[in-house]
């Protein structure tokens, strides 16, 4: 018999997370306790926030249902590996849209996990190769989270930086934010050594080391990490405005557009939609990306991508015996 309550209680949740209805006496069983005791453990659960919901008649029982909000998850040992597992594959590349929640729920998920769990996720994952892979440089789980938890914890993070032309250095930050542009993960922090803000690369980054040290966060420039990061690629000259024009509604070309780029404008009553987008990706890269989407598209600016865009189709065009 089960006389530890708060390990009764969790017991009896994890078998109510399990998509089905389960009979009083069943879960008495179980649990090793009597029926009276399962029912005053499901209204202990209500009273936390999980939703149980209870049948009556022979047939009834007990089943948690969706609720206003998410109640903390029990998982067990094969559940925790395999969402860990599928976190750390998310992560190494950018996903447009999930990218910082999943990086979030990688660093809380690893940071209980065991250190037998966390050998098998690892392991796993070491053994693993995707087919394919995403437009963006791959960047290692351990970095991520390492980062994401030294941002969460408001915690001053050491890593080692290579810069663009290879200079390779050593940072002390106080950690603000991870951006995702979709393609590559920035780090928005306050560099210490050279009392200003910056942005890293995180497929720059190495051996990221949270020191232990605390910091109270300081006041970002522009308020937001998205919009200093922005500014940041424009006073370097790594971003340029494109406007390309697409012979197709938005509903045909928004699915098939990668997410970091942002949602096409409707023209000419809706047959055809107008992309406007800040990007950092070299031109040529962008030139084959757009030819890939299979729609009949017209590259506005800027001009560097228009004559890529017009030597790439010629090159083409040879190739397949044109002239």
């Amino acid at each position: 018999m089960t006389t530890d309550t708060p390990a009764r209680l969790l017991a009896l949740l994890s078998l109510l997370q399990t998509p089905r209805e389960w009979p009083g006496g069943e879960l008495a069983e179980r649990l090793g306790v009597s029926r009276r005791t399962v029912r005053r453990d499901v209204e202990r659960l209500r009273e936390i926030g999980y939703p149980v919901r209870a049948t009556m008649g022979s047939d009834g029982g007990y089943r948690l249902v969706a609720g206003k909000a998410m109640p903390p998850l029990v998982l067990d040992d094969e559940e925790a590996v395999a969402i860990a597992v599928g976190l750390r594959a998310g992560a190494g590349h950018a996903v447009a849209g999930v990218e910082e929640a999943s990086v979030r729920a990688l660093a809380k998920l690893e940071q209980v996990l065991p250190s037998r769990l966390r050998h098998r996720v690892t392991t796993l994952q070491a053994a693993t190769t995707p087919l394919t892979s995403g437009d963006g440089p791959t960047i290692a789980p351990e970095t991520l989270t390492a980062m994401a938890s030294a941002v969460a914890g408001r915690e001053r993070l050491r890593f080692a930086y290579r810069a663009a032309d290879g200079t390779a250095t050593r940072r002390l930050t106080e950690p603000y934010r991870l951006v995702s542009t979709g393609r590559r993960w920035y780090l928005v922090a306050f560099d210490l050594d050279r009392a200003d803000w910056r942005t890293f690369r995180v497929d720059r980054v190495g051996e990221p080391f949270p020191t232990g040290a605390r910091f109270t966060p300081r006041e970002l420039p522009t308020g937001d990490a998205a919009e200093f990061l922005r500014r940041s690629m424009h006073r370097r000259g790594d971003a340029y405005e494109v406007q390309v024009t697409f012979a197709a509604p938005v509903a045909a070309v928004a699915p098939r557009l990668p997410g970091w780029l942002d949602r096409p404008e409707v023209t000419d009553g809706g047959a055809s939609c107008v992309l406007r987008a800040t990007v950092t990706d070299p031109v040529e890269w962008l030139a084959v990306r757009l030819a890939l989407l299979g729609i009949d598209f017209r590259v506005d600016e800027p001009a560097e991508l228009v004559e890529c865009v017009r030597g790439m189709g010629a090159r083409l065009g040879r190739a397949a015996g044109g002239e």
